[in-house]
């Protein structure tokens, strides 16, 4: 049982990459990244080595048997299928841990009851014995993840969560998770500063989780040393021998890497925190390696020993949990860039903050910025170079540093509506859970920009100018858009990303503008999507038909869904996570079936249900006679690729195309039919055999109000 194993490495929320980056360097194989969570394959010592050096990971799970299981019954009847004795003996101890997402049995505690009582039953009839439940520390913790009604069972190799790793007793001010701590130092690049000797000064160090974390990192010290309990120690398939030499292996490491130690400082203005630090620092076998000492900020500096080579401050500071308290961090912030640009020239800085306003008030222009949760709390962490050209603003203490060229009054007005809309939408689209949304719609005619935001990322495309607009006025107007922008919405430059939209003939929307193959994970709802900012007009995702996806999403239960010109499959991707029980998505480009199938395997979709297809739509309806109980039907305007039969309008082949997808419903199956192109017209003598109604209204976003024209939408049944 120790060869071609399947393992879930879970992580939280924003970190699955550097998971997966983690585990592709411990030898996993086939590391693929899912929610909240990395699939990956390999033997035992895989595993056991995952449990043992994974920083960021939360749990490892050692996956025994999927299977349906749409009711109860089914849930019971597979697991008790599994043979348990091989895993845990009669006399053991057993806890039940449930995740529940979409599915008919939807209470995770009744779940885990379900799966306590078929494992327990497994033993009571060919043992006579049943194991007990032992809450805490079992010797087997089986994982039951439930979706959409696919269950998948495992047993739970860390145990606990890995975060836990064993020296930090004392904690205050509401210390940061180790495996956070570790992803923050990853994001900022200590493991390359340490390399090259340089040091790590942490101004806030609380109870030191920081400073501990960077220690234990480049020192080579394996985080899952100092546990004592993993779920592995009391598995009947556990491998002492195995697991004894990791651990001997880990030690000589151990000892190698923290002789050559760079100097790693953490101050802290609590004499409490202080000494928790030191008492956590001790614990985790670091007495005298890693500095603490009480210190107020305005007092912190590099010292000698860090100040050799430059290196990396990171902080935590405060957030503020409440109105008020903003206001009063604001010198705080302030103070921190002061003691950042007076005393560590060159340095790099890392500050993790859960409010990127205050992030403003430290005076420099961040270079990149990552997402992080601390827990449900969405936060920013700041990538800064202490160098003079990234100051801007001004400072209480160091008089003003430098500051962008002053803005004139148009682009100080294009700032205003910006900042209004963005509390505006802001509020709109934090409560309804959407992260890609149009922020600013050419408003002011003057500057005739479309901006959207897609996460952390900005796509900006101009509107082609009139002739009678001066070139060079609109060339002026754009370059204070562009200035604008990183300062208003907090981020750098370079995720600011410039297109000129012009009218567009055929295909040319779709014509690649770049080659940068660079690809960004956004969310929208549930679903995950990679949308690629640079290289093509369009990104990937029509925000626009974003609640016509939500709407198929919550139509598509136990339905057969076909998507017609499915471009990169995001509709696709809601309706299966919706419970379709089938989806088939048509498109004639290769390129975005194969953006759509990355699509729904980042959404953890890539199974048989799920087909794509690569044809000529109009072709394809025609040899088609599969029926479907939804269909979504959102061709281009015109088309005339070479793979085709002639070329397509849709004005003038609307009728033939709806004629042939509805021949394709099911009994009281509906159909819904979109078009961007502004001036078509829906022929009114085209279907009389039809039910049609215009839903054009309900489909028109919140941040697409100021251009309701943006698209048309019917829906289509038969009587």
């Amino acid at each position: 049982m120790t060869q071609n194993l399947t393992f879930f490495a879970t992580a939280a929320k924003g970190m699955e990459p550097l998971l997966a980056d983690e585990l592709r360097q411990l030898g996993g194989l086939r590391a693929t990244e899912a929610r909240a969570g990395v699939s990956f394959g390999g033997d035992l010592e895989l595993g056991y080595r995952t449990c043992l050096w994974s920083r960021v990971a939360s749990r490892v799970l050692l996956n025994l048997a999927s299977f349906p299981a749409a009711t109860p019954e089914e849930l019971y009847d597979g697991v008790r299928s599994i043979a348990w004795h091989e895993h845990l003996t009669p006399e053991g101890s057993l806890a039940v841990d449930a995740n529940v997402v979409r599915s008919q049995v939807s209470h995770s505690h009744y779940a885990a009851l379900k799966v306590k009582d078929a494992v327990v039953d497994h033993f009571r009839d060919g043992f006579g014995v049943r194991p007990s439940v032992e809450l805490e520390r079992p010797d087997v913790r089986i994982n039951l993840f439930l979706k959409q009604d696919q269950a998948t069972v495992s047993i739970d190799l860390s145990g606990e969560s890995l975060h836990r790793r064993g020296y930090r007793e004392e904690g205050v001010r509401a210390p940061l998770k180790e495996s956070l701590a570790a992803a923050l130092l990853i994001r900022a690049g200590w493991p390359a500063v340490a390399l090259q000797g340089g040091g790590l000064v942490d101004p806030m160090c609380g109870s030191g989780t920081l400073p501990v974390e960077a220690a234990l990192m480049a020192g080579d010290v394996a985080p899952g040393m100092l546990r004592t309990y993993f779920g592995f120690i009391g598995w009947k398939g556990h491998d002492r021998p195995l697991w004894e030499r990791l651990l001997a292996e880990a030690g000589q490491r151990r000892e190698a890497g923290l002789a050559g130690l760079p100097p790693i400082h953490g101050t802290d203005v609590d004499g409490r925190a202080v000494e928790a630090a030191r008492s956590n620092a001790r614990r985790a076998g670091l007495d005298g390696v890693v500095r603490f000492e009480r210190c107020a900020l305005e007092e912190v500096v590099p010292g000698n020993k860090a100040g050799a080579v430059p290196g990396l401050v990171v902080v935590n500071p405060p957030y503020g949990e409440r109105l008020g308290d903003v206001d009063g961090l604001r010198p705080l912030y302030a103070l921190l860039g002061d003691r950042l640009k007076e005393h560590f020239p060159a340095w790099k800085a890392a500050v993790f903050t859960g409010n990127p306003e205050l992030g403003k008030e430290i005076g420099l222009r961040a270079c990149k910025i990552h997402t992080l949760f601390n827990g449900a709390l969405k936060c920013q962490l700041l990538h800064f170079e202490i160098d003079p050209r990234w100051y801007w603003g001004s400072s209480p203490r160091a008089g003003r540093l430098s500051s962008p060229s002053p803005l004139g009054e148009g682009a100080l007005m294009f700032a205003n509506r910006l900042r209004k809309n963005m509390r505006h939408l802001g509020r709109w689209a934090r409560r309804n859970a959407i992260s890609c949304y149009r922020l600013y719609d050419a408003d002011l005619p003057e500057y005739a920009v479309a901006v959207d935001l897609y996460g952390e990322w900005v796509h900006v495309q101009e509107y082609e100018a009139p002739n009678t607009v001066d070139p060079e006025k609109a060339r002026t107007r754009l370059k204070e858009v562009m200035a604008v922008l990183p300062e208003i919405l907090n981020v750098p430059q370079e995720q600011v990303f410039l297109k000129v939209r012009r009218r567009q003939k055929g295909r040319a929307q779709y014509v690649k503008l770049d080659g940068q193959s660079r690809f960004h994970e956004v969310r929208e709802g549930e679903c995950r999507f990679l949308v690629n900012l640079a290289d093509y007009l369009d990104t990937g995702l029509f925000l626009d038909h974003r609640p016509m996806r939500f709407k198929i999403g919550e139509m598509a239960r136990g339905k057969r869904f076909l998507n017609l010109f499915a471009y990169t499959g995001t509709a696709t991707v809601h309706a299966a996570l919706g419970g379709a029980a089938s989806t088939t998505s048509v498109d004639l480009s290769a390129t975005y079936l194969d953006w759509a199938r990355r699509n729904l395997a980042l959404n953890g979709l890539d199974d048989s249900r799920h087909e794509l297809v690569q044809a000529d739509c109009l072709s394809w309806l025609e040899k088609e006679s599969r029926r479907f109980d939804l269909i979504f039907l959102d061709p281009p305007t015109f088309s005339n690729s070479k793979r085709m039969e002639g070329d397509f309008d849709v004005q003038r082949d609307h009728v033939a195309l709806l004629e042939a997808a509805a021949r394709l419903l099911a009994p009281g199956g509906e159909l819904f039919f979109s078009t961007n192109n502004r001036g078509f017209r829906l022929d009114p003598g085209g279907f009389s055999r039809f039910n049609i109604e215009d839903i054009s209204s309900q489909t028109i976003p919140q941040d697409f109000q100021r251009n309701p024209r943006i698209h048309r939408c019917w829906r289509v049944s038969l009587p």
